[in-house]
């Protein structure tokens, strides 16, 4: 087997902030579909659309998992 050095998983304030939003986009989208609302589905697609670019918008500015930021030591003491 060969052997990978992935510790961190997607474990970034990015990822987390993508995740966040697409899933609350989904739960509007469930809605959407419980009570047939068009408006609402398509408000559930844009928050998807809208999640995606906040994660790789956070990403590009240093909170993914190999940005700058995410590398810095937050240990205070």
């Amino acid at each position: 087997m060969a052997e990978h050095d992935d510790d961190n998983h997607g474990n970034s304030v990015a990822a987390w902030v993508m995740v966040g939003i697409i899933i609350l986009a989904s739960a509007v989208m469930a809605v959407a579909m419980i009570f047939p609302n068009l408006p609402l589905f398509i408000g559930g697609v844009v928050l998807v659309v809208v999640g995606l670019v906040a994660g790789k918008v956070l990403a590009l500015a240093g909170y993914g998992v190999n940005g700058a930021i995410s590398r810095r030591d937050t240990n205070i003491s």
